[in-house]
């Protein structure tokens, strides 16, 4: 079990109901499971991280309160990619879908074959398929004897002409946003100093994996997974009724800077007059569509 630890704040000041700031909860992290959706419609989407993870957002180990950095953005994006399919392929698909759709499988496989082969003797009969066809073993001879060609490039030779890949761009996946902050450290008296040793050292522990097993002794074999991190951005006490939200992250990178104006200097207790910290975080899960739907425009632009 990880341990708690009390609220810390840089810098040092009394937060206000119209003050502006970055809170970060530190979570213990819960994987996601083989649990399947419960919901009509989602018999098989597997549970995730956020959701997996609510209980403990709400029962973190501890609070950071850092001030709000001074380059915010957000970017979302998707992956589309293009994808071709020529007609005969198409048919092809179509007679296997029939087949496998079909209540008699035997008989969805002789009524596909049937409408394939129907399709395929239909354009046999057009001189443009003919001469397909003639490029086509044309192609294969050559290259068994050594040759390299390809039939779209014996077609365009011979006819002018290449088959049709009815290209299309098409959805092919979702993406996991990134994030990365960065603070200056200048510690004005003792107890910011303490503060930000404190949360160096909470962001470095946190963010590293766990060798130990939960209620005995590790064998070594395993490591656990490191905790992780929600982000807020806050008005005193509410969320900020504009900026983006965040999903729960990992803290991949952490990067301190002891000598951030250049120059080694520090007080009479050792600490650095000034410091750079850099982190860089990672979304667990996608953002959807249907993460839109509970707030209507009422908590800022959403994730």
């Amino acid at each position: 079990m990880s341990k708690k630890f009390s609220p810390l704040r840089y810098p040092n000041a009394r937060i206000d109901t119209d003050s502006d700031y970055l809170e970060i909860r530190v979570v213990e992290y819960e994987p996601p499971g083989f649990e399947l959706g419960s919901q009509e419609g989602q018999g098989l989407s597997l549970g995730n991280s956020t959701d997996k993870l609510q209980e403990n957002i709400e029962n973190p180990l501890g609070f950071i309160f850092l001030p709000i950095p001074e380059n915010i953005q957000d970017s979302n994006a998707v992956n589309w990619g293009d994808d071709s399919i020529n007609g005969l392929a198409a048919a092809g698909i179509k007679a296997t879908k029939s087949a496998i759709e079909s209540g008699n499988i035997a008989k969805g496989i002789y009524e596909g074959v049937k409408d394939f082969g129907g399709n395929a003797l239909d354009a046999a009969g057009d001189k443009t398929t003919r001469d397909l066809a003639s490029s086509f073993f044309a192609s294969k001879a050559v290259n068994i004897l050594g040759g390299n060609t390809s039939l779209d490039g014996v077609l365009a030779r011979s006819t002018g002409q290449i088959i049709n890949p009815n290209m299309e761009l098409l959805f092919n996946g979702v993406t996991l946003r990134s994030f990365s902050f960065s603070f200056d450290l200048a510690p004005r008296d003792e107890r910011e100093s303490d503060t930000i040793k404190r949360m160096l050292r909470i962001f470095k522990q946190n963010m590293q994996a766990k060798k130990s097993s939960d209620g005995g002794n590790s064998s070594g074999l395993f490591l656990r997974s490191p905790n992780v991190f929600q982000l807020n951005y806050k008005t005193g006490r509410r969320n900020h009724n504009f900026l983006h939200k965040f999903k729960p992250m990992a803290l991949l990178n952490m990067a301190v800077n002891y000598t951030g104006a250049g120059t080694y200097a520090t007080y009479d207790d050792t600490t650095p007059v000034h410091m750079k910290l850099d982190l860089s975080f990672q979304e667990l899960n996608p953002v959807y569509s249907e993460d839109y739907d509970s707030e209507d425009g009422k908590e800022g632009v959403g994730f």
